[in-house]
């Protein structure tokens, strides 16, 4: 289940922010991310994921540049079929480099890395 928002330790913005799997397979998949903030996003899959399920993700942000950080499932909700997504997903960043960080936090900002 979703946490409330007012737990959430970042502010969140609707930022146009793609992400992937990083690794061999990242050409293979690109998903637009709701609700970027730097501790983690909302995105929307068919896939069903679970709770607590690391990840290796690539961010392609909106100045060109992209930004790789370690994550993990924090939240997992069902859709309705009318949804255009089987999930609705928190994604919660456990580990980003200084200057990927820095970076995201330019583009969420609105300027430019």
């Amino acid at each position: 289940m979703r946490p409330s928002a007012d737990r959430r330790r970042f502010p969140r913005v609707l930022a146009h922010v793609y992400y992937r799997p990083a690794g061999p397979d990242f050409l293979h998949h690109r998903r637009a991310a709701r609700n970027v903030s730097l501790g983690g996003m909302r995105v929307y899959s068919d896939e069903e994921l679970t709770v607590g399920t690391p990840l290796e993700i690539e961010l392609l942000l909106d100045d060109s540049t992209t930004a790789r950080c370690r994550a993990r499932i924090a939240w997992v909700e069902r859709l309705d079929e009318e949804s255009g997504a089987a999930y609705d997903i928190g994604v919660e960043f456990t580990d980003l480099a200084d200057a990927d960080r820095d970076r995201l936090n330019r583009v969420l900002e609105g300027g430019q890395a």
